[in-house]
């Protein structure tokens, strides 16, 4: 697989992400569902969001692992969250810590929505190639 990162602006390095990624000869693709901050159980957190955020990018691993994937491999991220405001103040060093952690960069979509899933504040949904 050959990924190319293409982003013709400087602000895209602040953020860990870029405007396109062209793949090139995959070998296979993995679409992940949205994920949440979901203990093993299925219970959903009842913590702030960066809390919720740090438990689904460990949900998100176990199934990249799972799958046979690597984090390096994820060529889009998004992101749905209820307040992007909070999601700014509280979580973006933790989601710029992680991609970076994972030589990850991704195109992504942050989305402000009225709701998720058990009243929780953040979603990721993911593509990765191999």
């Amino acid at each position: 697989m050959e990924k190319r990162t293409i982003d013709p602006w400087i602000w895209g390095e602040r953020t860990n992400s870029v405007q396109a990624v062209e793949i090139k000869q995959p070998e296979a693709t993995l679409y992940c569902s949205g994920l949440v901050a979901l203990d093993a159980e299925g219970r959903p957190s009842t913590a702030d969001m960066r809390s919720q955020l740090l438990q689904t990018f460990q949900n998100l691993e176990q199934l990249i692992g799972e799958a046979g994937y690597e984090c390096r491999g994820i060529a889009r991220l998004n992101v749905y969250t209820t307040s992007v405001t909070e999601f700014f103040t509280t979580c973006t060093d933790v989601y710029q810590e992680w991609t970076a952690r994972h030589c990850v960069r991704q195109a992504t979509t942050l989305l402000e929505v009225k709701g998720l899933f058990a009243n929780l504040s953040v979603e990721l949904e993911a593509t990765l190639v191999k």
